[in-house]
């Protein structure tokens, strides 16, 4: 389908009585690495198939499409997540803001183009990153870190000494005198 055809698709989807695709189960951006498509999930009281609808064809260097908030009001949260991660516009959505990235983000992360500050690093003529560098637990130094609570289970799971276990608790009874929790 094409970005031309989305709104009379949609509107014959939703309100032919034959066809009754009353819910949109989901809304999501796409980028190919060429261009932009956003995907519909729509369910139908009269089949039990879901319909998976692609609009193909959105051009990488301005995204837009209609917006289908006129019959599926939830697709507003749908269209922001799509607007805040691939920059794609949907036309008539009353609320086109970013959702889950700050007011002045100027990029969009989940696109294609999208480069972190270390990408250059993951090639594989620049080595490891440091951060991926493994070591033996050996050469590291440290201790192996021991969880220090009487939860359920915690005597059996770690190997805590009656001391420790004294230690870690809020009250000064003794270990032995205590009710099992």
């Amino acid at each position: 389908m094409t970005v031309a055809d989305v709104a009379a698709l949609m509107t014959t989807l939703h309100d032919d009585p034959d066809l009754r695709f009353l819910i949109l189960s989901d809304l999501a951006g796409v980028d190919t690495g060429t261009t932009m498509q956003v995907v519909y999930h729509l369910w139908s009281d009269t089949t039990p198939d879901w319909l998976r609808v692609i609009a193909e064809g959105l051009p990488r260097e301005d995204p837009r499409i209609p917006s289908v908030t006129f019959l599926w009001n939830g697709a507003e949260w749908a269209e922001r997540e799509a607007y805040d991660m691939f920059g794609i516009i949907f036309e008539g959505n009353r609320d086109l803001r970013r959702i889950y990235m700050p007011p002045d983000y100027q990029s969009f992360p989940l696109r294609k183009d999208f480069l972190l500050a270390d990408d250059a690093a993951r090639s594989p003529g620049q080595g490891v990153r440091h951060m991926e560098q493994t070591f033996m637990p050996a050469e590291s130094g440290a201790q192996p870190a021991l969880r220090q609570g009487t939860g359920a289970g915690t005597t059996d799971a770690l190997p805590m000494t009656t001391d420790a276990l004294a230690a870690s608790t809020p009250d000064t009874a003794d270990a032995s005198q205590r009710a099992p929790t």
